[in-house]
């Protein structure tokens, strides 16, 4: 988790997507039928997708969780593995050393929705990934525990192939 969580990291970054979480980008995946989920953990986020009608047409995990998510690890995620997707959304591990090669990875293959914090739009570390980002969308501190507030804000980025003249937009909470 982010810079101000102060308790031990569960294994592998592994925390539930809660459903809250998903609210922000619906209106962005309207023209979209399915997606790959390279790091489905319990399958939360997919369950949520599916609420509004975007299918999952693979699902991996390096320890998958729940039954029907196969064993992949997610840095390994080639074009065999997306099943014809139309997108990748997943919310990844975000442990820099993991997330920024996933970041170039999978926006090679497709367009590519990530979740994690906000603040990371605002390092320096986010400047070699600024030709591959298309959109930001907020949503705010998360609940990732069954009670307990997160303690960092989070966006959805949308990230797709390398193209220095494409321009970031910004989305706010609505």
């Amino acid at each position: 988790m982010g810079k101000r969580s102060n308790f031990e990291r569960n294994p592998r970054d592994y925390y539930r997507t809660p459903r809250e979480a998903v609210f922000p980008i619906w209106p962005y995946l309207q023209d979209h039928q399915t997606f790959c989920e390279p790091c489905a953990g319990d399958g939360a986020l997919i369950r949520s997708l599916h609420e509004i009608g975007i299918t999952c047409s693979s699902a991996w995990d390096i320890k998958p969780q729940e039954g029907g998510i196969g064993i992949q690890d997610a840095c390994e995620l080639t074009e065999e593995h997306l099943n014809d997707a139309d997108l990748i959304i997943t919310n990844p591990p975000w442990e820099r050393k993991l997330l920024h090669p996933m970041i170039e990875q999978f926006s090679d293959l497709r367009p590519t929705w990530l979740l994690f914090d906000a603040d990371w739009i605002h390092t320096k570390q986010s400047i070699p990934f600024m030709p591959r980002l298309r959109k930001i969308v907020s949503v705010g501190r998360v609940k990732w525990f069954d009670k307990t507030a997160g303690k960092d804000n989070a966006c959805w980025y949308l990230f797709d192939r390398y193209d220095e003249t494409y321009a970031t937009r910004f989305y706010g909470r609505t």
